[in-house]
């Protein structure tokens, strides 16, 4: 499947492309360790997201414990700079099969999609930061825009909707992604474009598996549940904002 060919979904799926004031932006030379900063800490929570996912719905607190572990020593480097490229090497296993709750009908496809999801998000996490070093980048913590919390306060609050919307929300996370991934990748030195366009494959799944999940734990459509996040979504996007980061909106200084 050629890059355009996995696009194609994408691009149906997003009500509105990036704005070019945002591509202009992510262009410039002195804003590429905000995009790499920022992209870390992304690829990050991707995978803490999944990971609430199958504690809160699919597995038990041995299971939830060991999904939590795998993930903590990137959570050291991120926020309290504990760590290296040297000690994230080989961290990305898990020492036991997952099992669902024996009440969980949707487990074990949760668990397959999310583990997955979870340990190539932290895989990407690994690969930014050899690329932030090797551009000799300081890494600091950088705050998140306001993208994703902007679409989480209209998820619903009794279940299954709940969930139904937190799917739905992640697919709309990973395929914005995979949007930006390759409206830059052509504006960015040739070997962290060719890292990004590295990207797209997995982040077109995620977005798919994402949906998969919301659709099949509904057991039914939820196109009207799509255009009601499409529009949230597009609209955040298209706004003026005065932040400049992954998934910021518009930008716009004095």
């Amino acid at each position: 499947m050629t890059n355009q060919q996995l696009l194609e979904p994408i691009y149906a799926f997003l009500k509105c492309s990036t704005p070019e004031a945002w591509i202009e932006e992510a262009k410039k030379p002195e804003n590429l360790s905000i995009l790499l900063r920022d992209h870390l800490i992304c690829e990050l929570k991707a995978a803490q997201s999944a990971a609430l996912l199958l504690k809160r719905y699919v597995l038990d607190d041995d299971g939830a414990g060991q999904v939590a572990k795998l993930i903590d020593p990137y959570n050291q480097y991120a926020y309290k700079l504990v760590g290296s490229l040297d000690t994230l090497k080989a961290k990305n296993t898990l020492s036991i099969n997952l099992e669902p709750r024996p009440d969980c009908k949707f487990g074990q496809d949760m668990i397959d999609k999310m583990v997955l999801l979870i340990r190539e998000e932290l895989h990407h996490f690994y690969q930014v930061l050899e690329i932030i070093e090797d551009n000799q980048f300081t890494y600091e913590t950088i705050a998140a825009s306001s993208y994703a919390r902007v679409m989480i306060k209209h998820i619903r609050n009794h279940e299954p909707e709940t969930l139904i919307d937190k799917l739905i929300v992640g697919a709309f996370i990973e395929a914005r992604s995979c949007e930006r991934f390759a409206k830059i990748a052509p504006n960015l030195p040739p070997k962290i474009g060719k890292f990004y366009i590295s990207l797209l494959r997995s982040e077109a799944r995620h977005f798919q598996d994402y949906l998969d999940l919301a659709e099949q734990i509904a057991g039914k459509k939820i196109d009207e549940r799509i255009a009601f996040f499409a529009e949230i979504e597009a609209d955040f996007i298209q706004s003026p904002d005065f932040d400049f980061k992954f998934h910021s909106g518009s930008p716009i200084f004095i």
